[in-house]
């Protein structure tokens, strides 16, 4: 693309614009311009316009209207999971590349019309899937590439919260959501375990989800949730075999009664050595253990702790900017973006199975 600048419209103005998408955009000013915000509750549109937008940023209640504007050059999708196929499609159709946060849609089937969508468009679509740029994720990946694992057969994707139920907005609303934690947060844990393995080839999902902490609100981090209004799953469990014949244990849990809970990383075992993510990772402050054999000793490889220096934490960028800053130089550059439409629809095709089975007690072949 030959534009310096492009102009950017946010279609859904709630937590996950203004907690990620809004400021990390922002920061970009030389390259990206905030031009148009949509939300079906107008104040909150006009808030986000007034906050991140150009001086005169449109604000919208109907997305439809927005797609119209020729001058945007790129559409932010960050509405329920409900939604964001239509949302995409329209975007893609309208002649915008699309940022769709995470999961790319309640199943496969809507998936589905996005990335056909994206394939007759031409246009760029990549999914919301930050943890990837951590940088402990990034370093792990650089490993598996590196093929200091060897052959990764068994891996575990962790998504777990003691009691981390979001009460806001409409999370526990399956209407709208799809799903609980599975699709909220194991989608995340489930996208980084592919993306190591670099594996996207099922073969036989077997799935149970539980319900059975909903009136036992108590202890929650975000407050107690009601009770009455809790759709969802509060965990859910996935075995999934891969066509190569690897196995991943998917764990997802919005609630569970455990002391250690482990969210957006994942274990990985190989034929030369392990791995395993630890530390708070959703805020951008998890490390990788490496462990493997030397010598004729089992060992185990660690992050450095020299510590930093008086009065600075280093540059590092968090994995909400940097994701931004691959996404737009992806479409000013024309380049590939990090996270592809062909891999995020596998995670949603196994979430979907996981359901599937839970549902109907039986595995799910592909």
């Amino acid at each position: 693309m030959s534009k310096k600048i492009l102009k950017a419209g946010f279609i859904g103005c709630g937590g996950i614009a203004f907690q990620k998408h809004l400021p990390a955009v922002k920061k970009l000013s030389n390259k990206v311009e905030m031009t148009a915000f949509c939300d079906i509750l107008e104040d909150r549109a006009a808030k986000a316009a007034k906050e991140y937008g150009t001086a005169d940023a449109k604000v919208y209640v109907d997305y439809k209207e927005l797609l119209k504007d020729g001058s945007i050059d790129i559409i932010y999708v960050l509405t329920p999971n409900v939604s964001h196929s239509q949302i995409t499609v329209d975007a893609l159709e309208a002649g915008k590349h699309v940022m769709c946060e995470k999961p790319m849609a309640i199943n496969s089937a809507e998936a589905q019309k996005m990335l056909d969508a994206a394939k007759r468009t031409g246009k760029k679509l990549t999914i919301g899937y930050q943890n990837r740029f951590r940088a402990d994720s990034q370093q792990l990946y650089k490993a598996c590439r590196n093929n200091e694992l060897g052959e990764i057969y068994f891996a575990k994707a962790h998504a777990v919260r003691r009691k981390g139920v979001p009460t806001w907005g409409v999370f526990p609303d399956k209407s709208k959501q799809g799903g609980g934690p599975l699709i909220d947060i194991g989608t995340h844990a489930l996208d980084l375990t592919l993306w190591m393995m670099d594996n996207y080839k099922p073969k036989l999902v077997v799935g149970s989800s539980y319900q059975k902490l909903k009136d036992k609100p108590g202890g929650n981090m975000f407050g107690p949730w009601n009770p009455e209004t809790f759709e969802t799953e509060d965990s859910a469990f996935g075995y999934i075999k891969m066509d190569n014949g690897s196995t991943i244990f998917l764990e997802a849990a919005w609630a569970l009664n455990m002391i250690r809970p482990k969210e957006a990383q994942v274990t990985l075992c190989g034929t030369e050595g392990g791995a395993e993510m630890f530390g708070q990772a959703f805020l951008d402050k998890g490390y990788v253990i490496f462990n493997s054999e030397k010598y004729g000793q089992l060992v185990e490889t660690s992050p450095s702790e020299g510590g930093g220096v008086a009065f600075f934490e280093g540059g590092g960028l968090s994995a909400a900017d940097a994701e931004a800053i691959q996404w737009i130089d992806a479409v000013l550059n024309d380049t590939e973006p990090m996270v592809k439409p062909e891999q995020a629809i596998v995670v949603t095709q196994i979430l979907e199975a996981i359901y599937k089975s839970a549902e109907t007690g039986m595995p799910v072949t592909f």
